[in-house]
């Protein structure tokens, strides 16, 4: 097999899932990941769609079941707290809003992490800060921030929508990522006394605001999260204190439980904030170097669709890989090929987009209400059945068995 030793950037739900097939296909694999360990926790993802397929050809889909959050599903609530509109998980065949099968982002990745052991090699707390495909035309040489340089056959970018893979390979974010105008904050408290009842609960609120709980996995474990509507914001992304006080300015006066959720804000350990932005690329691959799930083709958590993309797409570049016998060029064209309508549909956005998930004014609010309301009954339900449909609209190829250990010599160090 050529083009045996590969790189990839991420340990997140992308990057474990490709290092998976890759080493059932009998590539060599390191992971080189900024955090110091997995990274626990998170918000929920879906497992619906070909995604789900993929779990299951992974053999892994007890073991998620087992990590399921148990939520009857998405409802709206007013600034009282009085439920506007409720959407049931089992609508829609279990993929709906919320699916049937919903896992914390960091029980997934974890899963997925203890499945490609102990034949990964993994370089936590650490990070690629070069990719040179000049100097040799077999390989990429690359240099990391702590690790010693070292040359790798290809490099697959799975860091995210802030890819630094992307960044040093096919150039600046702003050419690649397409904002929505929609910023969220994701952070995990610890409320008992605010009864969800199983629930996803969310509140719009005027000018774009739109908070939200949804139980965890533990007794008393909320996910919360705040998004808004706003131009582009200009603020240090290492600073989370500060970025905590442009969330609680937004939401001073935004009523329901936000008083609550703002305090334990304050204190989350696991807070982040973002812009929600698309990632749009005329091609996946550069030489030696291809991007997988957000890093390349980003579609928002407005979609539900991005642990889909990512589990699919390193299904096939994997398979692909293999098909080729390393050959990269072929195997990137055929990725491109194979993965290029998904996720055109899945980059869709639901009816509304930005401003239907966070309607600027009363009115938007109470149409999003209704449209809610409506959204199991004709016509509605074809319309937002078709939305969710997109998870598993692609044929997934089945690719041949491969060697279970590598057949060629680990990356030179």
């Amino acid at each position: 097999m050529t083009n045996n030793e590969i790189l990839i950037s991420g340990a997140g739900i992308a990057g474990t899932a490709l290092a998976y097939w890759l080493r059932k296909r009998g590539f060599a694999v390191t992971i080189v990941e900024r955090a110091p360990e997995p990274r626990p926790g998170g918000q929920t993802v879906d497992l619906r769609g070909a995604g789900r397929t993929v779990i299951e050809r992974m053999g892994l889909m007890n073991r998620a079941k087992a990590l399921t959050v148990d939520q009857r599903g998405l409802a709206l609530v007013d600034r009282a707290g009085r439920v506007t509109a409720r959407v049931p998980a089992d609508s829609f065949g279990g993929e709906g809003i919320v699916s049937e099968i919903e896992i914390l982002r960091g029980d997934l990745a974890h899963l997925l992490y203890e499945a490609t052991l102990p034949d990964t090699e993994y370089l936590f707390d650490d990070t690629v800060t070069g990719i040179d495909q000049e100097t040799d035309p077999d390989a990429v040489l690359v240099t990391f921030e702590k690790a010693a340089p070292r040359r790798f056959a290809l490099v697959v970018g799975a860091d995210g929508t802030h890819s630094v893979v992307r960044a040093l390979a096919f150039g600046p974010e702003r050419d690649h990522t397409h904002p929505l105008g929609l910023y969220t904050a994701w952070f995990t408290a610890f409320e008992e006394d605010l009864d969800l009842d199983g629930w996803y609960l969310m509140h719009n609120a005027p000018g774009g605001l739109v908070a939200s709980a949804r139980p965890g996995r533990l007794p008393g474990e909320i996910k919360a999260g705040f998004s808004f509507r706003s131009e582009p914001l200009s603020y240090d992304r290492r600073d989370a204190a500060a970025q905590k006080e442009i969330v609680a300015r937004r939401f001073a006066a935004a009523g329901w439980e936000t008083p609550r959720l703002l305090r334990a804000m304050r204190t989350a350990p696991d807070f982040f904030l973002d812009s929600m932005a698309q990632v749009r690329l005329d091609s996946w691959s550069r030489g030696r170097v291809a991007l997988l799930g957000d890093a390349g083709y980003c579609a928002t958590p407005l979609t539900g669709l991005g642990t889909s993309l990512a589990l699919v797409g390193a299904y096939v570049l994997a398979g692909e890989l293999a098909a080729a016998g390393g050959a990269h060029a072929p195997a990137f064209r055929r990725y491109d090929t194979v993965m290029r309508p998904y996720v055109t549909q899945a980059q869709e956005l639901p009816p509304g987009g930005a401003a239907g998930y966070a309607p600027s004014g009363r009115l938007g609010i109470r149409l999003r209400d209704f449209s809610m309301r409506s959204m199991t009954r004709w016509p509605m339900r074809n319309l937002m059945a078709a939305q969710f449909a997109k998870a598993g609209d692609i044929a997934l190829p089945e690719y041949d068995p491969a060697p279970a250990r590598p057949t060629g010599a680990t990356a030179e160090r």
